[in-house]
């Protein structure tokens, strides 16, 4: 049986690598000590659960039962910057704790799923999407290598977990939206993940001195940033549905002087979609509205290497089971719903079978220390997890 106290005071337990301080927050990018000891503090447990421990090359954990096939349950355990106590854990804690119930279940924790270095990079690697080597030559915004930030764990990687040895993979999630908190419902079943498109655009201007260099002689790269992000929310109007998202997240100037005419702008331009078309049409509109603006002001752009994933529809059988659990455990209280958020079940889903489970993130708020899920629907969703995996 699922012992509701553990499986909370494992939760809690994970949460105290990398505490913020403030409220449940925590601090946990990959590859940092923080990420690292709570990768090591995981093994253990799984170690005593009866699973074996295995860390790869990029640092994903495995804790693996028995020879498979079997079943693959998880998610990851790094942190955005800022970053919520569920976002991830929740997913690698209720996995162990079904582990210990349900025999031949196999739990993982994927690296990087927060995108320090590219896009949900460790299970990107693990399901053959990304080549080692490419990823090594990943680089963070403070200019760090991925190959450098993994040698903190060079000591720890074994040889690859052969994916064939698993039948499907699931995932439990907090949803990260306001669907379920708005409609007082306690599960949702994931019918499809939305696809992502991420890309580093460069304005390169006249870097110049703020009080002598007059408005209209200006080559300023922030001002073409401005008008970027003023055109391209015009042009997407007749492109996009509902659901379609973009943001404009990351921002670098140089020099970043309040007296200097900025001389370079970079941010990142993201966007999702349930549509491979409409993510592509979208594309082009973001290139030729850069270009546009760069020649009206005088400016240079680039664009940096594209990241990004399709949607992906969840396996139906799996889905299934879901749903069944679903009934069983919180009757009249879930739904179907897609995820607007990407995750590593898009990676895993070249490899095997997958499906999603969500729980109601309160308000809505996620990748902010402010996230957190009532400890009833916690348990409600392990238990919902455990339910599909015994009718599987």
């Amino acid at each position: 049986m699922i012992d509701p106290d553990r499986f909370l005071s494992d939760l809690h337990m994970l949460r105290q690598f990398g505490a913020s301080g403030v409220g449940k927050g925590v601090v946990r990018r990959a590859y940092s000590q923080a990420d690292i000891a709570a990768r090591d503090w995981l093994a253990g447990r799984m170690a005593q659960a009866g699973l074996s421990p295995r860390f790869d090359a990029m640092g994903n954990l495995f804790g693996l039962a028995g020879e498979g096939p079997g079943l693959l349950l998880g998610s990851h355990s790094d942190s955005q910057p800022e970053g919520g106590w569920l976002d991830g854990a929740l997913g690698v804690i209720a996995a162990l704790e079904v582990a210990r119930v349900v025999p031949g279940v196999s739990v993982v924790s994927f690296q990087d799923e927060e995108g320090r270095f590219g896009v949900t990079t460790g299970s990107a690697v693990w399901s053959g999407l990304l080549d080692q080597d490419s990823a090594d030559a990943l680089t963070d915004h403070d200019g760090v290598t991925l190959a450098q930030a993994r040698a903190a764990m060079a000591d720890r990687a074994g040889a690859p977990v052969d994916p064939a040895r698993f039948t499907g993979f699931i995932e439990l999630h907090i949803e990260q939206g306001p669907t379920l908190d708005a409609e007082g419902l306690q599960i949702g079943v994931v019918t499809d993940i939305v696809g992502i498109r991420d890309m580093g655009i460069t304005y390169g201007g006249q870097q110049n001195h703020a009080g002598t260099t007059p408005m209209h002689l200006r080559r300023d790269a922030f001002q073409a940033l401005g008008a970027f992000n003023a055109t391209i929310n015009d042009r997407f109007r007749n492109v996009v549905t509902p659901r379609t998202v973009w943001t404009i997240g990351h921002v670098t100037l140089h020099p970043n002087a309040s007296s200097i005419v900025p001389g370079r702008a970079r941010f990142s331009m993201q966007w999702r979609d349930a549509e491979i078309d409409r993510l592509d049409r979208m594309e082009a509109i973001i290139r030729d509205t850069a270009q546009e603006i760069a020649a009206e002001r005088g400016l240079s752009v680039d664009f940096g290497p594209m990241l990004g994933l399709n949607p992906v529809a969840m396996d139906p059988s799996l889905r299934a089971a879901l749903e069944a659990g679903a009934e069983t455990v919180s009757p009249g209280r879930w739904r179907n719903l897609p995820s607007g958020a990407l995750h590593d079940a898009t990676n895993v889903a070249r490899l095997m079978p997958v499906a999603m489970l969500f729980v109601p993130s309160i308000g809505g708020i996620s990748h902010a220390f402010d996230e957190d899920t009532d400890e009833a629907d916690l348990v409600a969703g392990v238990r919902v997890l455990a339910e599909a995996v015994r009718h599987l």
